[in-house]
């Protein structure tokens, strides 16, 4: 137990170190990019006189302060509305205990456990088997669930489910996710509006650079966007795997903690293989949850495969993988449908 402790205050000081330097770094990572893109819009000038490291810096001192301002503005917005802004492109509804007491129960019952202010419920009409932690302090907190995971997974299966999104919100995942959703947001963002102008308007260079041109000087215009685009993005892979996936067996091993039941924990996440796509969730939203299975032959996945999940939960607590039980449990299902 000790040594259980210990490991999770070591994961808890390793999330508020990584928060502290996304937000020191953010502001420098973002002036580099102003620097690369004038210093690639004086090289493509074509004057060899030009001190291109000096022409860098002015656009930087320039323009940075512009950007600084925009960027603290979204940082500000997201920092407050990201919440409604979750709700909003998850289709998420706040319940309470009328509406679905057996779940709210549960979570409340787990709170008291873990003498913490309990979260808000919230539930996703989509018969996908999936839920994330969101919220960055008590008054934002908030566990979301699926119909689908409500409806297709046992009561200690779901508990299991509940307890590992509680054990992010203790650790602190969540408030780490949401610095880096917000960071990748914007990079992104600006990233794709410095290529769409570079593309459709480059009459900057000709007016700085005295190039008429704008024909032969499009090119290394829209190099220059490709560059600065491709450190935006680089930047949001980098953000992925400082992350680290740890977070997923830590919350694995806090449910297991919480419940008392590493079977359930095992049973949850086999049903949840392979069903966790929810429809039209944004993927910044979709590495949030309990399972995002969906990225490119594995590459710069944002969870550990499950099967690996369940492996290390048997081998922590020394248990035998279960067989997935059949349910007899069925979604209601219209006429229509």
């Amino acid at each position: 137990m000790a040594l259980a402790t210990l490991g999770l205050s070591t994961h808890i000081w390793n999330n508020n170190i990584k928060s502290m330097i996304l937000l020191l770094l953010f502001p420098c990572l973002w002036l580099f990019m102003i620097w690369a893109f004038f210093f690639g819009l004086s090289i493509s000038g074509g004057d060899p006189n030009s001190n291109h490291i000096r022409s860098g810096f002015d656009g930087m001192f320039s323009y940075g302060y512009i950007a600084f301002i925009i960027t603290s503005i979204w940082f500000v917005i997201a920092w407050f509305m990201h919440s409604a802004m979750i709700r909003s492109s998850t289709g998420a509804t706040s319940v309470d205990r009328k509406t679905y007491p057996k779940v709210y129960n549960m979570l409340e019952n787990m709170c008291i456990s873990q003498g913490m202010v309990m979260p808000q419920l919230q539930i996703i009409d989509s018969p996908s088997l999936n839920a994330f932690a969101s919220g960055i302090n008590d008054n934002t907190y908030a566990i979301t669930l699926t119909r689908g995971i409500i409806e297709s997974l046992q009561d200690d299966e779901l508990e299991a489910v509940i307890a590992h999104e509680l054990t992010h919100i203790i650790n602190r995942d969540v408030r780490l996710l949401i610095i880096s959703v917000i960071f990748v947001g914007m990079i992104s963002f600006f990233a794709e509006i410095a290529f769409r102008s570079m593309v459709y308007g480059n009459n900057y260079s000709s007016r700085r650079y005295g190039k008429s041109d704008s024909k032969n000087n499009g090119l290394p215009i829209v190099i220059i966007a490709l560059v600065v685009l491709a450190i935006g993005y680089a930047f949001a892979i980098l953000i992925r795997f400082a992350i680290s996936r740890k977070r997923e067996f830590m919350a694995d091993a806090g449910a297991v903690e919480i419940t008392k039941n590493p079977d359930a924990m095992m049973k949850a996440l086999m049903r949840i293989s392979g069903r966790d796509k929810v429809k039209d969730m944004p993927d910044e939203v979709q590495q949030m949850c309990i399972e995002n299975s969906h990225n490119f032959m594995g590459l710069f996945g944002t969870h550990p495969p499950i099967d690996d999940r369940i492996k290390m939960i048997a081998f922590v607590t020394g248990r035998e993988i279960p067989s997935l039980p059949v349910s007899l449990r069925r979604p209601p299902r219209m006429p229509w449908s």
